[in-house]
């Protein structure tokens, strides 16, 4: 354990996503010590991670060094930055273990590790649906998605080259439905003069929702606007589906219709998920730890204040 600077308290921030930031800008004035401890070394704008998946902006773009951004904290001298991955939390020592293995002690704690992907219990999905919370799932995104054109343009069998062709994305909430208009917008544009052998314009973006409507959450208005910009775009909205299963092939889904249910199977390798979020796994190590409830999302249940 590192000794103590002064005695101050020491509060630790683990995350420097919105909710870190903003930990670390309302506390530098105060009388305590701050270490901010992110696994990577930059802050990531994460709504527009999108635009890196589909090579309209450059990394660069929504991403800024950590202490770049909080330089004017960092001149009050109270604040540490580490790049680092908290692997355990000891709630009884008040301290956290880091991957390397150090420790470090701390007064209070504030645990902004943000959400990673849900697929619902189906984690063997997860090779076959590439999710997008990061910089690196953003271009291994876009690796997937130029290279399933690279491949359809030297495929001869019409059926395989329609297979690669195809790109589904699962989820239609605010990230499900900006991919798959950008997706089919590039489709239709942008690669359309860069083959020679096939036409990028018969590129096919299925939108697969369990709900009965894009974007849930939003007011009636603004779905019906998403909606009729994703028929413009070409975009096949299929709402009411339950995705049954992802593999190397396509994407199985169940809908009904009347009083039938009915089995759908969309053939594609380039799968991309958007249908949910649960919290950090570092929160299940925190309730451990400190005897905390999770809900059903794996998020810490708290109290008005947070704690």
């Amino acid at each position: 354990m590192k000794p103590r600077p002064n005695n101050k308290p020491q509060v630790l921030i683990i995350g420097c996503g919105f909710g870190g930031l903003e930990a670390v800008r309302a506390l530098s004035k105060s009388a305590v010590n701050i270490t901010l401890i992110d696994r990577t070394n930059h802050h990531l704008f994460q709504p527009l991670l999108y635009q890196v998946a589909t090579a309209g902006l450059s990394a660069p773009a929504i991403s800024a060094p950590i202490r770049h951004i909080l330089r004017k904290e960092m001149r009050r001298g109270n604040l540490t930055v580490l790049q680092a991955e908290v692997t355990g939390i000891d709630a009884a020592d008040r301290s956290v273990m880091l991957d390397d293995g150090e420790r470090i002690d701390y007064d209070h704690i504030i645990v902004a590790a943000g959400a990673t992907h849900s697929y619902f219990g189906h984690d063997d999905w997860a090779p076959h649906a590439l999710g997008l919370k990061t910089l690196a799932d953003a271009f291994a995104i876009r690796a997937r998605v130029i290279g399933a054109f690279e491949r359809a343009e030297r495929c001869a069998d019409p059926i395989e080259r329609s297979t690669w062709m195809s790109f589904v994305v699962v989820g239609a909430g605010p990230t499900g439905v900006e991919m798959a208009g950008t997706l089919s917008e590039i489709a239709q544009h942008t690669l359309s003069q860069e083959f020679r052998h096939i036409d990028s314009k018969h590129a096919r973006v299925v939108l697969l929702e369990g709900s009965d409507r894009v974007l849930g959450s939003f007011v009636p208005e603004l779905q019906r606007r998403a909606r009729e910009q994703l028929k413009r775009l070409r975009v096949d909205v299929r709402t009411g589906c339950k995705v049954m299963a992802i593999n190397d092939m396509g994407v199985s889904y169940g809908s009904r219709e009347g009083d039938v249910d009915l089995v759908h199977h969309v053939p594609t390798h380039t799968v991309i998920w958007a249908a949910g979020v649960a919290g950090a796994p570092l929160g299940r190590t925190l309730a451990s730890s400190a005897e905390a409830m999770l809900d059903r999302a794996g998020r810490l249940v708290v109290g008005p204040d947070l704690s």
